[in-house]
């Protein structure tokens, strides 16, 4: 008995140091991370704690909770006006609208209040079955959509003539799917929306993402928006204000080739240089043009315009009737054309060939910032710009027979027809060198109205400066360096007082070009 005891002491002192080593607390789970819904829910959860604002989902999903909480989705509900009515609260609550599930569930079919908000079911549909799974060691995935086509999407709730914005993106570039661009890597990353989701380092999970071939729109939503949140205004992915190429959220894709490569297939064509345009240093520099640090800033990329591209292309204003001063429609912007036709009643539409007068199109982007004072003044300075710089690059190039290509004089017409016909080899792809040529026919490209779908395309708005800058130092190196006759006196006259404006701008001439094949081009073209 003695002994026992003994080894009893022995042993307690041992219990007791293991008890001071742990600091392990047994959580006893008092009840499931999900409340059940009732049947009519549809397997809706909805939110876990509506006094706190918790969803069920974000339980577990912490991170997209955080990101979410601080969203205008988050605050939807409340975001209504006291009179609203019952078909507005749909869109603003958990529901059958925008995912896959067919039949009225959620606050459509309950109007219980945790339904309120936009939440995370509202794109991913009914969680019910994810969390049930999850609690029997299985994997049932609600996954949301990019993808625009059909129902159970964006467009579910963010259409109609209060808010157009499905109706105005369907009619957008952004809308088109190309399918011979989604198959090629090297385009694809601008071209389809999964491949420019996985090229900004987006990884979540959705529908259409493991489907090989289901190629989608060039920007869906889901592309330029973070549906889980972000810093951003609107819950964009990257900011719109930014003026570095690398942040700037247009930018990421209307900057490509900006200047000339040596070599490779459109080498002396533009490919979506809008950005660069914009920032003053696209364009091949000819000699005779050296501007301060080779930028020459267009009007609209200066603190009066500081969300840039998106300043004018995407423009939120609102229609009234002029007779009555009752409510026409919402215009979004998401059009995206800085100056788009419209009906009328002053709606855009989606004709992009209508004449630039006041009447046919809207100047609000540009009298709505009171830049311009009205829409005669506005039609008016663009029309002007435009005039010169067609002026301009009709010297270097006339596109006779309307080919897109660049052929010897007497096919087409100008000083680049003339220098092809008698210096054919001014353009190669193995001379290792930019010509005056090749870069002269970069710049009329790049600036000038020859039917090519990736050049500027902004017919001078962009950067009118820019572009009378390059095209004067390109007629004139063209000239001495070919040995070719100069332009008409009345052209010359424009050319010098476009000089003189420069220079009251600050550009400084030199007798040399400025070499840039530099790592500027490589990096652009990735």
């Amino acid at each position: 008995m003695r002994a026992l005891s003994s080894k009893l002491l022995l042993a307690l002192p041992l219990v007791g140091l293991l008890a001071a080593c742990t600091t392990e607390t047994i959580v006893f789970r008092d009840r499931d991370p999900f409340n059940e819904p009732v049947a009519a829910a549809r397997g809706f959860l909805g939110y876990y704690s509506q006094e706190t604002k918790r969803t069920t989902c974000g339980n577990c999903h912490v991170d997209f909770q955080t990101k979410w909480a601080g969203s205008a989705h988050a605050g939807a509900y409340a975001s209504l006006p006291a009179n609203a009515q019952d078909f507005c609260k749909a869109c603003h609550s958990v529901n059958e609208l925008g995912n896959m599930l067919t039949e009225a569930g959620g606050w459509n079919a309950t109007q219980d209040p945790i339904y309120q908000d936009v939440q995370c079911e509202s794109c991913h549909g009914p969680g019910l079955d994810h969390v049930r799974a999850v609690n029997q060691g299985q994997v049932v995935r609600p996954l949301a959509r990019v993808g625009m086509s059909g129902e159970g999407n964006c467009s579910d709730c963010h259409s109609g003539a209060h808010h157009p914005f499905a109706e105005e993106w369907a009619a957008s570039g952004h809308a088109t799917i190309r399918a011979n661009y989604a198959a090629r890597p090297e385009c694809a990353s601008c071209h389809e929306s999964r491949a420019v989701l996985a090229a900004w380092g987006v990884t979540n999970n959705y529908v259409e993402k493991g489907e090989a071939t289901a190629f989608q729109a060039t920007a869906t939503c889901a592309a330029c928006h973070d549906p889980h949140g972000s810093s951003n205004p609107a819950q964009l992915r990257f900011p719109v204000d930014s003026p570095d190429p690398a942040t700037n959220l247009c930018m990421k894709c209307h900057l490509r080739r900006d200047v000339p490569a040596l070599s490779g297939f459109g080498a002396t064509s533009p490919h979506a240089p809008q950005g660069s345009v914009l920032l003053g240093d696209a364009g091949y520099r000819p000699a005779g043009f050296v501007y301060q640090e080779d930028r020459i800033f267009g009007s609209h990329a200066t603190e009066a315009n500081p969300r840039l591209c998106a300043g004018c292309h995407v423009d939120k204003y609102t229609i009234t009737d002029p007779q009555s001063n009752n409510f026409v429609f919402n215009v979004t912007g998401h059009l995206m054309r800085a100056i788009p036709c419209v009906d009328a009643q002053g709606k855009p539409i989606a004709d992009e060939n209508c004449a630039y007068t006041p009447a046919a199109r809207s100047w609000n982007t540009c009298t709505g910032s009171g830049c311009h004072a009205n829409a005669s003044v506005a039609a008016s300075a663009f029309t002007a710009a435009r005039g010169t710089i067609k002026l301009l690059a009709d010297q270097l190039w006339i596109d006779t027979n309307g080919n897109g290509s660049l052929q010897a004089f007497p096919t087409d017409n100008g000083l680049l027809p003339r220098v092809r016909q008698l210096f054919p080899g001014e353009w190669s792809n193995t001379d290792n060198r930019i010509s005056p040529a090749e870069g002269a026919e970069f710049n009329a490209r790049l600036c000038g109205e020859y039917g090519q779908a990736t050049a500027d395309n902004s017919k001078g708005s962009h950067n009118p400066f820019l572009c009378q800058a390059l095209l004067v130092a390109s007629i004139n190196e063209i000239t001495a360096t070919y040995t070719l006759p100069a332009p008409p006196a009345e052209v010359q006259s424009i050319m010098d007082e476009i000089t003189r404006t420069m220079d009251l701008r600050g550009l400084q001439r030199s007798s040399t070009p400025v070499e840039r094949p530099d790592a500027r081009v490589t990096a652009r073209q990735q």
